[in-house]
């Protein structure tokens, strides 16, 4: 019999920790997903706002929402684990978290964000950089960057929801800088 290995520490303890925040909203009535889990503008004073600078990545709004993001952050982090490292990635994703949460909190102060909407397409836009060789730039990264900034821009203009495109676009940024400057220093 075959055992189970925990082969992308990052990315199933990413899932883990956002499983756990999903289930902690269902038993304190979403109390914990505003409070820890979504980043709005909120008192510098006030500890838990620096909490949610990071922690937003985690909460989602549903079991949908969650399903949504964590199939993609399954099948395409664990490969950018591998190729960029566990530490390399952490630091990705936590600072991916850092620019979206306080992109929110200054530019948006009505709204919250959360979810992993941001980390998704900062992965997606760095897979589409790992064919990168010599420091020319894949025709995958420039046709899957036109796609999705098409789409985003797209929604931001003609669809009205609750879905924040613009930190998608802020995720896809992060993940084209990272994969630009990991070619960089491996170069």
């Amino acid at each position: 019999m075959k055992k189970l290995q925990y082969n992308s520490p990052v990315i199933l303890s990413f899932f883990l920790l956002s499983l756990l925040a999903l289930a902690l909203g269902y038993l304190t009535k979403n109390w914990t997903t505003w409070h820890l889990f979504s980043v709005y503008r909120s008192p510098l004073s006030e500890p838990l706002t620096y909490v949610r600078l990071f922690g937003h990545v985690l909460g989602h709004a549903g079991a949908s929402h969650f399903l949504g993001n964590m199939l993609l952050l399954l099948v395409v982090g664990p490969p950018m684990e591998e190729k960029y490292g566990s530490p390399a990635l952490l630091a990705g994703i936590a600072l991916t978290a850092l620019i979206s949460g306080l992109l929110q909190f200054v530019c948006f102060p009505g709204s919250a964000l959360l979810g992993a909407s941001g980390i998704v397409f900062m992965l997606i836009m760095l897979a589409s950089l790992s064919g990168m060789q010599d420091g020319k730039i894949p025709l995958t990264m420039v046709l899957a960057a036109l796609l999705y900034l098409g789409q985003e821009v797209y929604a931001i203009v003609f669809v009205q929801d609750n879905v924040a495109n613009f930190m998608h676009i802020v995720g896809g940024a992060c993940g084209t800088s990272f994969g630009f400057l990991s070619a960089k220093r491996r170069k």
